[in-house]
């Protein structure tokens, strides 16, 4: 169950991340809230799935799910570009997170 959370934690520090893009282009409270919502049940969703898992892993996935999976929204949604390296960086980035949950 703690995984679960921790996956929810981690799409809605990509929202959130989106949210700060959104607030940038626009300026509208309706994003700035989102983003400060989004933020705020990541952190609370963090918090829960830390009373089961261990700090280091969870934070690592964590942090590793909002940084492949805003570069992957900037690409899909924002024209980011999609050069191979860039992906295969992203592709690192995911093996490693998917590392950490299988020696855990």
């Amino acid at each position: 169950m703690a995984w679960f959370v921790l996956i929810g934690a981690g799409l809605f520090e990509m929202f959130g991340v989106m949210m700060i893009n959104q607030w940038h282009v626009s300026k509208k409270i309706i994003h700035l809230l989102s983003m400060l919502g989004s933020f705020l049940l990541s952190f609370i969703l963090l918090a829960i799935a830390l009373e089961t898992l261990p700090m280091g892993t969870a934070y690592a996935i964590w942090t590793g799910i909002g940084a492949a999976g805003g570069a992957i929204v900037g690409m899909l949604f924002y024209q980011e570009s999609t050069d191979w390296k860039r992906i295969c960086f992203i592709a690192l980035i995911i093996s490693a997170v998917a590392g950490l949950k299988l020696i855990d």
